[in-house]
């Protein structure tokens, strides 16, 4: 295929803000490349599936160099420009279109399968002479690429594509051109099976494949490739959680740590079901699918050591505790390991883990998501070893009466923990949804988790720091545990801002988390440059606390925080677990 095509379709996309059209653009794609189904990563702006860790490793200084040598001007000459258009792909198609012009007449045309070939290859590029090399494989496509083509490979390449397409406008995609729902019934009931099918696989390939052929079924849970944790809304308290999760219902401390899915791989067999290899691999994956297997090598053993089975996928908590005096410590106090891949030895004695485990969804060849939290809680007793400091179970009562749970509560919080999660004993897993199966039960803090989307460089003492901060929040519903259907509120991956802030990060870098630190992680993600606001990729997901919440024309999201404050980073978050537009009004009206 013409890599001119699917540029002529980034270009629709970009013309509308509307998600209904975006879906029904892709639909109408998707027939294209039906027997590539690969090529469908590049509609997100990706090369490989959302589980697949691999990055492309290529600065903005880098794409700068690429495009001043492809053009033959300097580079100098080229941040000019990025200055003026604040986009080097607009760039890259601006500073070419004269080149190209003249060279139209010899040039060849672009192959997708060439543009995914090269880009591919930058992962696997490091040590000495890595820098050139991937400048140069930039550069051989800049060279063959018209203006148009240019552009979207730069985009590409800085994993901004600028069009606006989501997951759930791409799975939404798949559902048109699938099975072409007769009624918004019957699409919502295609939306929550492809929406099922990605939460197990988290690749849109596998899925655009299977919903092809009408075998979304045959997409299964498989340790070794991250699945999407199942997701908890809040109960305001216990008697709300109780009306939620049912009567009688487990509750278990809800750990101040991060998410992490211990997956055990099997041992490798053919086609017969004949073994050849020995399996038995562990890898750690965070809630964000982020693979962090080499920072934990203490969860390594003690799952090895521990954990009875050939192979499985746990949820858990990795919380962490003094050394010394043996208390538990907040989320933050540990947050670094998740960032670190040096200094794993020095930091796992300074700051060690306990692995808290509290579900099971997959065990020896069984998928177990259909079967109810009580069986699941009564196979982790059974396969767990617990050893203090090292691995134990989500400490838990089964109860009816709230005058109990509210002791727990009590004894959960002197703990040094968040509160409680309340489970419905007979709910199954469900990954990826927030469906009231089981709920988080914390004090009233006034606090949501939010993206940083901009910000805004200091002046004064803070000068050569971002200090000020563009917090949004998702524009999305939940229908039946699902996304919403796009359509129902335009496009659902729109972040809307919510605000601004500027407070609760320190100036030293060794007194929590400091503007210093804040700048070095949004430097790295800046997309567009206007005077003294920058903005940027949103990948930063912080908590954010606040007095109230009240309307406010200023902001997209038709709200505002009063009073906002970063408590801490979220790095174990990424966008999916922001707060959604309905929760914000929620908490305006209460």
């Amino acid at each position: 295929m013409d890599y001119l095509e699917i540029c002529r379709v980034y270009g629709r996309l970009e013309r509308t803000t509307k998600g209904l059209e975006k879906a029904e653009i892709l639909a109408s794609f998707l027939g294209e490349i039906r027997d590539e189904p690969e090529l469908i990563y590049l509609l997100q702006g990706r090369l490989f599936a959302d589980y697949d860790n691999r990055e492309l490793g290529v600065s903005h200084q880098l794409v700068i160099r690429a495009i001043g040598r492809a053009a033959g001007i300097s580079d100098v000459e080229v941040v000019k420009k990025f200055k003026k258009f604040g986009d080097l792909g607009k760039v890259a198609e601006a500073v070419l279109g004269e080149e190209k012009k003249q060279m139209a007449l010899f040039s060849k045309k672009l192959s997708v399968e060439k543009v995914m070939e090269n880009l591919r290859k930058l992962p696997t590029m490091e040590g000495a002479g890595a820098v050139e090399q991937k400048v140069g494989h930039i550069v051989e496509l800049l060279h063959s690429a018209s203006p148009e083509e240019a552009k979207y490979i730069v985009r590409t390449v800085l994993s901004d594509l600028k069009i606006g397409v989501g997951s759930g406008i791409l799975r939404d995609a798949i559902v048109v051109h699938c099975f072409k729902p007769k009624d918004l019934e019957d699409k919502k009931v295609c939306v929550q099976a492809v929406q099922e099918a990605y939460d197990k696989a988290t690749d849109f390939a596998e899925v655009f494949e299977m919903a092809c052929s009408d075998s979304l079924e045959k997409i299964k849970l498989e340790p070794g490739k991250p699945v999407r944790v199942m997701l908890f809304p809040k109960a305001k308290d216990v008697d709300d959680a109780f009306r939620i999760v049912g009567r009688p219902a487990a509750f278990e401390y809800k750990y101040d740590g991060f998410r992490v899915m211990i997956n055990k791989e099997g041992p490798q067999l053919d086609s017969q079901g004949h073994q050849t290899g020995q399996g038995g691999k562990i890898k750690i994956f965070t809630r964000r699918l982020e693979e962090v297997t080499k920072q934990f090598p203490e969860i390594v053993e003690y799952v090895r050591d521990y954990v009875k089975g050939a192979s499985f996928i746990l949820d858990a908590e990795a919380v962490g505790f003094g050394a010394e005096t043996k208390k538990y410590t907040d989320f933050q106090a540990i947050s670094q390991r998740i960032r670190r891949k040096y200094d794993i030895g020095k930091l796992r004695d300074e700051l060690p883990i306990e692995l808290v485990v509290f579900d099971v969804i997959y065990y020896d060849g069984e998928s177990l998501i259909e079967k109810p939290f009580r069986e699941r809680r009564k196979l982790i007793e059974r396969i767990v070893s617990e050893e203090e400091w090292k691995i134990i179970l989500a400490k838990q009562i089964v109860t009816e009466d709230a005058e109990e749970v509210e002791k727990f509560y009590e004894a959960a919080l002197a703990d040094n923990q968040e509160g409680l999660m309340g489970k419905n004993l007979n709910a199954p897993y469900k990954p990826g949804a927030r469906i009231g199966h089981a709920v988080k039960l914390k004090p009233v803090d006034r606090d949501f988790d939010l993206v940083i989307t901009g910000a805004e460089w200091g002046t004064g003492k803070r000068a050569g720091w971002l200090t000020s901060f563009d917090i949004s929040c998702r524009n999305s519903s939940v229908v039946g545990g699902r996304w919403s259907v796009v359509g129902d509120l335009g496009n659902e991956d729109e972040l809307l801002q919510i605000g601004k802030v500027s407070t609760g990060l320190k100036e030293l870098r060794d007194e929590g988390l400091s503007f210093a630190e804040m700048t070095d992680m949004l430097e790295k993600l800046v997309v567009d440059v206007d005077g003294k606001h920058v903005k940027v990729k949103p990948e930063i997901v912080v908590s954010v606390q606040y007095q109230n919440v009240q309307k406010s024309p200023t902001y997209s999201s038709g709200f505002a925080l009063r009073f906002p404050r970063i408590l801490r980073l979220r790095a174990d978050r990424g966008v999916d677990d922001v707060a959604t537009l309905d929760e914000v009004a929620e908490e305006a009206s209460s």
